[in-house]
Order: C-alpha cells, then sequence, then structure tokens
C-alpha cells in the first residue's frame, strides 16, 4: 500500500513538472497574471479577497485564433477586467467575440460590467442569467440551454452544461482543436478540499463530473476553477472527492 501510494505522489510530482515546463508567463501586475497554456489557449488568473479562504486566486481561460477571442469567465472585478480586455485587443491583437461566465459567482462574472461597456457580447447558461437577476447581479445577455457553439478564427469552441456541482448552473467550456477544458469550479486541482459548498449540490458532483469525462474523453488539458491545470486526473480526483 505505502509502496502505491509513493508511486501516486509521484506521478503527481511529474505531471505537476511537465505542466510547469508547458506553462509560459506572458503578463503579470498586481491585479492579474496571464500564462500561456499552448499554441491558442491561455489562462487568466486574478484574486478575490474571501472572509473564509483569503485572498484566492480565480482562473480563467483564453482561447485566441486569427485575431479572435472567445474568452470564459471575467476577472474578479471591472478593474482587472479592463486590464485583461486591454491586454487581450492589444498584446495578442484579438477581436473578442464573447465572454462567457461559467456560473454565477463574483470571481466568473464579477467584472462583467466592463465587457459590456466595451461593447463585448455576453452568453451564459439560462440558469446563470436567472440567477444573476434574482440577486442583483451583472447579467449576461444571451442564454443558452444547455449547449451553446461558437466560432474563434474558424474553430469551433463549446459551452456544456452537465449538471450540478459546485451550483446549479456551473458549465464547462472546451477548445476541441486542442482538447484544452475550462472546468471552472466544477472541476478540482488534485490536493484540494471540497472548497465553498453554501450553493453546491455534493450530492449529484461525482455523477456529473463522470458526465464530462465520459462526453470529453479526448481532454489533455483541464483548467480549474482554482488551483492548477492537469489532465484526466482532475477529473478522477474530483469525482473520488465527492462519492
Amino acid at each position: 500500500m505505502r509502496r502505491i501510494i509513493s508511486l501516486f505522489i509521484l506521478s503527481i510530482i511529474l505531471l505537476g513538472c511537465k505542466e510547469a515546463k508547458s506553462k509560459k508567463e506572458v503578463y503579470q501586475s498586481e491585479k492579474l497574471l496571464i500564462t500561456q497554456i499552448s499554441e491558442h489557449v491561455y489562462e487568466h488568473i486574478s484574486y478575490l479577497e474571501t472572509e473564509s479562504f483569503g485572498k484566492v486566486p480565480c482562473n480563467g481561460m483564453i482561447v485566441c485564433n486569427k485575431n479572435e477571442a472567445v474568452v470564459f469567465d471575467t476577472s474578479t472585478d471591472n478593474e482587472s477586467s479592463s486590464e485583461l480586455i486591454d491586454w487581450i485587443t492589444s498584446t495578442l491583437q484579438c477581436k473578442i467575440k464573447a465572454i462567457i461566465p461559467t456560473h454565477y459567482h463574483v470571481d466568473n462574472l464579477g467584472g462583467l460590467d466592463e465587457f459590456h461597456s466595451q461593447g463585448i457580447p455576453s452568453y451564459a447558461y439560462q440558469k446563470t442569467i436567472q440567477i444573476a437577476k434574482k440577486y442583483g447581479l451583472p447579467v449576461p445577455q444571451q442564454g443558452f440551454d444547455p449547449f451553446l457553439e461558437l466560432e474563434v478564427g474558424g474553430e469551433r469552441v463549446y459551452v456544456d452544461f452537465l449538471g450540478e456541482g459546485h451550483t446549479c448552473d456551473n458549465v464547462i467550456g472546451y477548445f476541441p482543436l486542442e482538447d484544452i477544458m475550462f472546468g471552472g469550479c466544477l472541476i478540482k486541482e488534485v490536493g484540494a478540499g471540497k472548497g465553498n459548498l453554501a450553493e453546491a449540490n455534493p450530492d449529484e458532483w461525482s455523477e456529473t463530473v463522470k458526465r464530462v469525462k465520459a462526453k470529453y474523453p479526448n481532454t489533455k488539458i483541464a483548467i480549474p476553477g482554482h488551483g492548477k491545470s492537469g489532465g484526466m486526473e482532475l477529473f478522477d480526483y474530483t469525482i473520488t472527492l465527492f462519492e
């Protein structure tokens, strides 16, 4: 048993080393960090001050292709979202075709008003829109239920609701050209705890992730809502955590 545990830990360390080599930091400020994951995909990280967990890094994803971009999750506020938009438009020289909050929490749509003020259209799962209206949050403009396909530079991007978990409205984003998924807060980094369960459905969480894994079996990189990205082991870890 000790040998099995040791091998598991070693495999996670090796995966972490591989990820560190493949990721490239391309921008950093006090409020925002951006790393390049692949030729077309970037991870943006902003920070949220919380009472329960302190200063929390919050992940999002940028898909950029042929001078067009789709962004998953805003930064945590309007100021950092303005910074993010400026970097995408000036450095990547991409027009942002869509911003997609992956659920209704502030770390996902806290900067939505800034995207709207710059004329960037927003899309969200219909339930996200309903909850945002109910609680007086920034409201995404266009709804879908339960699946959305967009184009970015002639390539497809998927947004998919496959069940409840972290919230009743959590969706994932998927870029099939490179088999990269933004799992958002539905997917946990390896070693993470259960986190904020205030609006969660722990009884359904594992089954939802099993459906994600079954529908997108070719996923090479999964980016969680918080913490380090990885491969299919993030799905397996999340499933086990909530079983």
